[in-house]
């Protein structure tokens, strides 16, 4: 006899997936980028819509370099997950909105991210004082390499190796 499914409430464990980006995902990206509180924890600058649509779609998703993932939840978009070479280091970024933050929602996209990009080393920099994503890195087995400036702004360079 098969069980059936029972409903989800506030306690379910939320069904974090992968796939690959779609067109129409791009809105809600670009959303997420404009986040005010986002934009001071990553010290990342949002750009214009027109110009963030363009790297996207003329940057990121023709590159074969990039290896680039939506995250969802429960089938809503939560975010992004892509890595990219950067001369001959491959680096790793992630933004998640803001209804995603501290639920365990990074933690299992980055796990199941990190099955797909097997390239080793891996590198990523987020900005120092964003204290929750340098720690979700080193939960995942990310080391602390030193520091990159970023306009005015200090970066930590973590690095996942072999």
């Amino acid at each position: 006899m098969r069980e059936t499914p029972q409903p989800r409430d506030a306690r379910h464990e939320p069904d974090v997936r992968l796939r690959p980006v779609a067109d129409t995902d791009l809105e809600v990206f670009l959303a997420h980028e404009h986040d005010p509180e986002a934009v001071r924890r990553s010290r990342f600058t949002p750009r214009p819509r027109e110009a963030f649509l363009k790297h996207w779609r003329e940057r990121v998703l023709v590159d074969p370099g990039c290896l680039v993932r939506t995250v969802t939840v429960d089938g809503e978009i939560a975010g992004s997950v892509v890595s990219w070479w950067e001369g001959d280091r491959r680096y790793i970024g992630y933004w998640l909105g803001r209804p995603y933050w501290a639920r365990g929602i990074g933690t299992r996209a980055l796990a199941a991210f990190l099955q797909e990009e097997r390239t080793r080393p891996l590198y990523a920099d987020p900005f120092s004082e964003n204290t929750a994503s340098v720690r979700l890195l080193q939960r995942h087995g990310f080391e602390h390499a030193g520091t990159v400036q970023h306009g005015d702004d200090t970066h930590a360079l973590l690095i996942l190796r072999a």
